[in-house]
């Protein structure tokens, strides 16, 4: 497997370093393809720029944890919790590509997407790993033979093409650069083309 993330470097530097990366719950695996960061009390589009609440407390917590919240009351988001302790940040999994556990998935759904937009959007990602609220605060295992019954990452083995482009879905910051995704990959969510930068 590739280098270890260090998830208590800032989320907008941590993102890029993710796509690539796999996530396993159980018998699911997701290869994260896009994702979004959101920077804490300097991001006004972040849950957490007015400060800890019992909402996004997990964000000032400990690095390498799950942030899990409603999305629009119905969805479960995920976000990878990064900086150090104390200072919010999180990357949302907005996208990825099921690499394992298919089968899980599809039932999780409960229709029947092709197989490219099963984890496209961040509650389809939360769908495809089964996450609740009961997750928020959750442990991440970085260990590269992790086969934890829980949240498992595996960093990428290679270097991973990406760009970045402004964040959807939001109204306010939303024209900062920090959305990160794999150009031409079919389980991106659009728009795929805009970029503002190559790695």
């Amino acid at each position: 497997m590739g280098a270890m993330i260090d998830f208590s470097q800032p989320a907008d530097v941590v993102a890029p370093q993710l796509l690539g990366a796999v996530i396993r719950r159980g018998p699911v695996a997701l290869r994260l393809t896009e994702v979004e960061a959101y920077l804490g009390t300097a991001d006004p589009a972040s849950h957490a720029y007015k400060g800890p609440s019992p909402r996004c407390r997990t964000m000032f917590g400990p690095p390498a944890h799950l942030y899990v919240y409603a999305s629009y009351g119905i969805h479960r988001a995920g976000n990878l919790v990064c900086s150090p302790e104390g200072t919010a940040g999180g990357v949302l999994m907005r996208a990825g590509e099921v690499m394992d556990g298919v089968d899980v998935v599809r039932a999780r759904r409960g229709e029947r997407p092709e197989d490219a937009g099963l984890a496209r959007g961040p509650g389809n990602v939360g769908a495809c790993l089964g996450l609740s609220l009961e997750d928020d605060g959750a442990a991440l295992s970085l260990a590269p033979d992790a086969r934890s019954p829980e949240f498992a990452l595996h960093a990428p083995t290679h270097r991973v093409e990406w760009v970045r482009g402004r964040r959807i879905g939001i109204t306010k910051n939303a024209e900062a650069p920090l959305r990160f995704w794999i150009p031409g990959d079919p389980t991106v969510t659009s728009p795929r083309t805009r970029r503002t930068a190559v790695s």
